[in-house]
């Protein structure tokens, strides 16, 4: 018999107390209650529940305020141009630069900032501008983002070596012996880079920030993917130097969108070759000369008109997380999903079997606030993770699942092997990521995909409780008894049937 709406709330705050008293923290975290009351009150309002942070952050309705306060009472116009309209904007424009190199405590005589579309944009900047050349090596880790996978493309073309660094099962953390063993095979007479994610947005690892300059002292130019970072940790480029830094802000609190940077450490600069140059990007360029002369610095990078309405935007969102405070933020994460691993692997159906499998760390150890999992039935049969992200959004859950652009730390975490991948792609232009699940499930029973939680600074408690709540609704439950997926998935996309 479904419980009654008292004993529902009964439950909830008994739940409420005892998280509390396992991690008396939270309380000093209370400045994000009254704000999820105010800035953030429309989840409450639509009984939404959002734990999609490492996807994209939620933005507070006073930084849309000052926005729109800042569009409206000015007469802004493309920058770098001489028109007052222009001179408002470039000073917008680089006040949001300066702003942001502070934000990081980069100082200006080690770091320049390019503004990016993204941090895809930002990375492919870094794989199409270095110099990778025979010799020369691109070494990455496992669980990177596509977007970092993609640069082996470009080492590839230009004859690199590209290797790949091991994650250790069931953490998902780096087998830092191996990588030692490959960082030490660089020759420090050719180009190499090596790139890794200072937090996994798979599993939510923490890879340890001192591989920067333990790589740099063995001949490295380091890239450092902070995207899944820096929402809810600090990230100060005077302790740690990367020469590559790759973040997006909207993951950050949300708006804007379509505003990413690329942090180049100016020792690393003169390393990077164009292969191209576009508006904006040059000094001086000749049609009938067929030559062109760069611009110097990060001029030379920002190719074409920059989103310059949107970039003030990213100024106001950095004073939002400021004056919350980053050690707020990292400390709520922390509390909820240390509280939510624990609840989860004690979930067990009624003849003792585990219902979650969790991917990654069992505790808030160097880890942030990605729980990336997936159900089981009673005979330990893998649950459709399509199907539930369905039915968690029937109840106005918003989940992420897929591969979630990351297939290495997938095909890790899942135990799929190297013969098992190649076998998928002998299916050629028909391989997608249905087709490839079915391939799998057919092959061995195995996941190609999860089912990922993500807190951020908006989460509270009454949210991860009504997770909980959600997943614990899975106990006993078949693939039968739960129903079959309704929409299709193309290339990791969903894809639903509009009329």
């Amino acid at each position: 018999m479904a419980e009654s709406s008292a004993q529902e709330k009964l439950r909830a705050e008994e739940a409420r107390a005892d998280f509390v008293a396992r991690f008396p923290s939270y309380e000093k975290t209370a400045l994000l209650d009254d704000l999820r009351a105010t800035e953030y009150r429309r989840l409450d309002e639509g009984n939404q529940v959002y734990l999609d942070y490492t996807g994209g952050s939620v933005y507070a309705e006073s930084q849309l305020q000052r926005h729109y306060e800042l569009l409206r009472s000015g007469i802004l116009g493309n920058p770098h141009s001489a028109s007052p309209a222009s001179v408002a904007m470039t000073e917008h424009v680089e006040r949001t630069r300066r702003h942001i190199l502070n934000y990081f405590h980069a100082r200006t005589e080690d770091y320049v900032l390019v503004f990016t579309q993204n941090a895809s944009a930002a990375l492919k900047l870094v794989g199409e501008s270095f110099p990778f050349a025979p010799g020369g090596r691109y070494l990455l880790t496992f669980d990177n983002h596509n977007s970092v996978n993609g640069i082996r493309e470009f080492a590839r073309a230009k004859g690199a070596t590209v290797s790949y660094a091991a994650l250790v099962v069931p953490e998902l953390r780096l087998d830092i012996a191996r990588l030692e063993t490959l960082l030490n095979d660089a020759d420090p007479a050719h180009a190499n880079l090596f790139a890794y994610p200072a937090q996994s947005n798979f599993s939510g690892v923490k890879h340890p920030l001192d591989l920067v300059a333990k790589a740099q002292s063995k001949g490295w130019r380091v890239l450092l993917d902070a995207a899944a970072f820096v929402p809810t940790s600090p990230l100060d480029l005077t302790t740690v130097q990367p020469d590559f830094v790759t973040l997006s802000f909207y993951k950050m609190f949300g708006h804007p969108t379509g505003v990413g940077a690329l942090l180049i450490r100016r020792s690393a600069l003169a390393c990077l070759k164009r292969p191209w140059f576009a508006g904006g990007t040059v000094n001086f360029a000749s049609v009938q000369g067929q030559a062109h002369v760069l611009s110097p610095n990060e001029a030379a990078f920002e190719d074409g008109t920059l989103n310059y309405l949107s970039i003030p935007a990213v100024e106001i969102g950095l004073l939002h997380l400021q004056s919350i405070g980053m050690e707020t933020i990292a400390e709520r994460v922390r509390c909820l999903s240390g509280w939510l691993l624990v609840e989860l692997f004690a979930l067990r159906h009624t003849n003792g079997r585990a219902m979650v499998r969790i991917y990654g760390p069992a505790n808030t150890e160097a880890r942030g606030g990605t729980v990336t999992l997936n159900l089981y039935d009673p005979h330990g049969h893998l649950l459709d993770y399509r199907r539930v992200e369905e039915l968690a959004g029937a109840e106005n859950i918003s989940l992420r699942t897929g591969c979630f652009c990351n297939p290495g730390a997938g095909e890790i975490a899942e135990g799929l092997t190297e013969e098992d991948m190649r076998a998928a792609f002998t299916m050629g232009a028909e391989i997608n990521l249905q087709s490839f699940i079915r391939f799998m499930q057919e092959r061995g029973h195995k996941s190609a995909g999860a089912i990922r939680a993500s807190v951020g600074l908006a989460t509270n408690f009454a949210d991860v409780w009504r997770f909980l709540r959600f997943i614990s609704g899975f106990r006993d439950q078949t693939r039968l008894t739960i129903g079959d997926v309704s929409f299709d998935i193309e290339s990791c996309r969903i894809i639903r049937d509009g009329s």
